[in-house]
């Protein structure tokens, strides 16, 4: 691993240059201006909505972590990229498009809504669909990626590292990150781990690395796995990492250009 330098001792200052939250697991990001944090909880509407496949053992009635494998998503069926969707939380609708479909706009809340939105998805996966895919919207639960609720960080410079090392450039986006920050030196983030970070006016208490799976491997626009990402991550550092998560801590606001600090 490289050696790290502090923002200090680089001259500059961390800054959010990016915030998304991705309303379907899965599917379209959706680029924020501000975010409103809350202990304990995810960006709102974050990985609110799933496709679970027909043998994936979710039960809304007593909602619980699963491992992705179990719903619609990047890792296991690439071409969702080419999925565009978006979510109106004002009017609770939610718009689908994808080559070889007619659009759909939908009620992702009701069960009626529901039940069309996740035949439309059925549809588009074909032969990927495993048994009767069920489309949820379930109250207090979030389709994370983690067992803990929480944010993902994730630093721009440790990606140009990577891309230097790898000799390519790869869309951020490929890494599915709430928070896309610039200012201090590649990996300075894994210090993090149990440390506590400010960011806007929220804090966040950071608990793990992230380790990277398969969905980094698709490129977004053609939605074909063009790069083994956790391979070479692998053989250039020994790791599968690219970016922490973090628990929020204490309520804030966090916008474009906000600093980012960790504490302690």
């Amino acid at each position: 691993m490289l050696a790290r330098e502090t923002p200090q001792q680089q001259g500059q200052t961390m800054r959010v240059e990016k915030i998304y939250r991705y309303p379907v697991k899965g599917l379209t990001p959706e680029a924020m201006d501000i975010a409103l944090l809350t202990a304990g909880l995810c960006i709102p509407h974050d990985r609110r909505f799933a496709l679970a496949h027909g043998d994936a053992p979710f039960d809304p009635a007593a909602p619980q972590f699963l491992p992705k494998q179990n719903f619609a998503c990047m890792m296991a069926h690439p071409r969702v990229v080419l999925i565009r969707s978006a979510f109106d939380p004002h009017d609770n609708m939610l718009a689908l498009a994808a080559p070889g479909m007619a659009p759909l706009s939908d009620n992702p809340t009701t069960p009626e809504g529901r039940a069309r939105i996740g035949a439309w998805l059925t549809q588009f996966l074909g032969d990927e669909a495993r048994g009767a895919p069920v489309f949820h919207d379930v109250a207090g639960h979030n389709f994370t990626d983690q067992v803990k609720k929480g944010v993902s960080l994730f630093n721009l410079n440790s990606l140009a590292e990577f891309e230097g090392r790898i000799g390519r450039k790869l869309d951020p986006l490929r890494f599915r990150a709430n928070f896309y920050f610039s200012g201090t030196a590649p990996w300075a983030e894994f210090d993090w781990i149990g440390r506590d970070v400010q960011i806007g006016t929220a804090r966040l208490r950071v608990f793990k690395v992230t380790v990277r799976c398969p969905a980094t491997m698709v490129d977004l626009e053609t939605g074909e796995r063009d790069c083994n990402t956790p391979a070479l991550l692998f053989d250039h550092y020994g790791h599968r990492d690219l970016g922490v998560h973090a628990e929020v801590i204490e309520d804030g606001r966090v916008a474009l250009g906000d600093a980012v600090e960790p504490l302690g």
